[in-house]
């Protein structure tokens, strides 16, 4: 049966993603015969490449295809996403990260809409793993990763590459990924897309990938400063509007309120059991979170390098190196 979906994963240093990745690969409610998984190592420092040959070797001993690929040319998931798509046979491209857990339906379910002509995108929902602190009882509680916001963008709606199709003619168009980007690199991909093309965006909320949120205050501050600097990257490629900083009294209004009123009516209420505990700690988190964007977006500029497209037709589709070696390509 001809191959009609490529599912492609940059990787970097993912020896501990791996096994709960490809338990998860494996369950997949698709057709076997109908789809290949692209796991691109971006130039990891661990046993990636390694264990990316074992699984593949393991899953075709149940009938999938799993197909080792490398990017070491650029350190960038934009340019290994990009090694995926030339490789990729199906007309269907579907991307996730090697830190995503995808449920079995989630394939399926990314893949139907497509069935209008006139589908290019499809973006699948995010949710949360289980988690115990409350930094990620608060990312949950305020839905950071849920694409319901980035699918409502005002310019165009995108979708994160944590859970997101493309049709493949689509990219004939509107280029490759920028492989020099280091991130708004899904918003600028969905927003040419649609630039260059009469095509749809299709929500498929019930196609889920499992994500786990940050944990500690240095990585959720990362996470914000990482979504200014995209915001900044945007805007210089697209003239999409910043967001607005806070004034430093608006601020200081807001934890003011906070301490005299919030925080004791939020403990009363948790006491009582009438709302999570989070709550006495959500507002300066929120406050936290904002600054941490701010910070990213007033400092970060685009490098000239990041404007650069890569083009469907620069290169063929490149031979499995699995297939041909036990080294890298």
């Amino acid at each position: 049966m001809t191959i009609a979906v490529s599912v492609i994963i940059p990787i970097y240093n993912g020896m501990q993603d791996l096994p709960d990745l490809a338990a998860c690969l494996l369950a997949q409610t698709f057709p076997a015969a109908q789809v290949e998984f692209l796991l691109v190592d971006n130039h990891s420092q661990d046993g990636t490449w390694s264990q990316l040959q074992d699984l593949s070797d393991r899953a075709r001993q149940q009938g999938v295809t799993v197909r080792p690929l490398s990017e070491t040319a650029i350190q960038s998931s934009y340019a290994a996403r990009n090694r995926g798509i030339r490789a990729a046979q199906g007309d269907i491209l579907v991307f996730t990260d090697a830190d995503c857990r995808p449920e079995p339906t989630w394939l399926t379910r990314m893949v139907a809409p497509f069935d209008a002509a006139s589908v290019g995108l499809v973006v699948g929902e995010i949710k949360a793993l289980p988690g115990d602190s409350w930094l990620e009882q608060f990312a949950e509680q305020r839905e950071i990763l849920s694409q319901k916001f980035t699918i409502a963008h005002s310019f165009y709606p995108y979708g994160q590459t944590a859970n997101l199709a493309v049709r493949k003619v689509a990219l004939q168009k509107s280029g490759l990924f920028r492989p020099y980007l280091t991130t708004g690199g899904d918003a600028d991909l969905c927003w040419r897309i649609q630039m260059t093309g009469d095509w749809k965006v299709h929500f498929a909320q019930d196609a889920i990938i499992r994500h786990r949120h940050r944990s500690t205050l240095k990585d959720l501050g990362s996470q914000w400063r990482r979504y200014g600097r995209s915001n900044r990257y945007l805007h210089e490629l697209f003239d999409v509007p910043l967001q607005p900083e806070s004034p430093r009294f608006h601020v200081a209004n807001r934890l003011t309120r906070w301490l005299l009123k919030g925080l004791p009516v939020a403990a009363w209420r948790s006491l009582r059991g009438q709302a999570p505990a989070i709550e006495m700690v959500g507002p300066p988190l929120d406050l936290f979170c904002g600054r941490s964007r701010e910070l990213g977006q007033r400092t970060a500029k685009l490098p000239e390098a990041a404007r650069d497209i890569e083009w469907l037709e620069d290169a063929a589709v490149q031979p499995d190196p699995a297939a041909q070696s036990d080294t890298r390509n």
